[in-house]
């Protein structure tokens, strides 16, 4: 347990145990976790809440990490370090595949790149999607995929409300028919992306967990469909799951284990 006779630490440590619940915690829940009076517990939600650290989620359901803390979380994703890393491991899968990949994480209910690494190639499909642009949720592999594997009351509630505009004539704006869909994915934990985004273009995303099993990333390739299927494309997911898996380490911050356990994974491009 932290000491908590700093202010400061018992700010962090609240959003600390926030950021590691998988489903919004109660007042009493935080003070039981933070070993803290919920008076001062309390105290501390209302400031994190009044600077967007944090949300309260209505019909008092709890609470959850706010967009603030969101973007602080991907700034730090975005750190030298991180970026050199994730193009290290997103390098050497392309160079297995031959097609684009990608690191992305869910960020405002939308899809952000982390970071994507393109193959030196004629064929490759140019989205024209920067590092830090955002994409869909309901037709893009990454976004299904975390759609998917979010707890059910929040992806029902997250449906609800969501945005389901038709991007091509395989786009699914159907809610109940996305719903069985993400069911799908759930199961297989691959998300898929069947020209749904982009005419001629296909796509799957295995996730990238921490150690509680949660999602906190993707890693996704897309590939244009003169040089692969949608069938296809499921053939490089393990590849795609060994490199999602070395970058749960690099989160954790073990770069060395990263670096041995990458050193085979895929063929060396030179």
């Amino acid at each position: 347990m932290l000491n908590h006779d700093s202010k400061h630490l018992r700010i962090l440590t609240v959003i600390e145990i926030l950021a590691r619940a998988s489903y919004p915690l109660s007042l009493a829940q935080i003070a039981q976790r933070a070993d803290l009076p919920k008076a001062s517990v309390l105290r501390l939600l209302q400031q994190l809440h009044e600077a967007a650290y944090i949300t309260r989620l209505p019909e008092d359901k709890g609470y959850v990490l706010g967009a603030r803390s969101h973007h602080v979380a991907l700034s730090v994703l975005s750190s030298t370090h991180f970026d050199r890393m994730c193009r290290m491991l997103l390098g050497k899968l392309v160079a297995a595949t031959g097609e684009t990949c990608n690191l992305t994480a869910l960020m405002d209910n939308q899809v952000h790149y982390l970071a994507r690494v393109e193959p030196d190639c004629d064929m490759r499909l140019q989205l024209h999607l920067r590092t830090g642009a955002h994409v869909p949720l309901h037709c893009t592999a990454s976004g299904k995929l975390f759609l998917a594997m979010m707890p059910e009351v929040h992806r029902t509630g997250l449906l609800e409300t969501l945005p389901l505009p038709a991007m091509t004539s395989k786009t699914i704006t159907n809610r109940e028919r996305l719903q069985h869909e993400l069911n799908l994915i759930a199961q297989q934990r691959i998300g898929t992306d069947n020209e749904e985004f982009v005419k001629g273009m296909v796509a799957i995303a295995v996730p990238v967990l921490d150690e509680r099993d949660r999602v906190i990333a993707a890693v996704a390739c897309h590939a244009p469909t003169a040089t692969h299927s949608f069938s296809d494309i499921f053939g490089f997911s393990g590849l795609m799951a060994e490199t999602a898996k070395a970058l749960s380490q690099v989160l954790a911050g073990d770069a060395r284990c990263v670096d041995r356990s990458s050193a085979g994974m895929v063929p060396d491009p030179s």
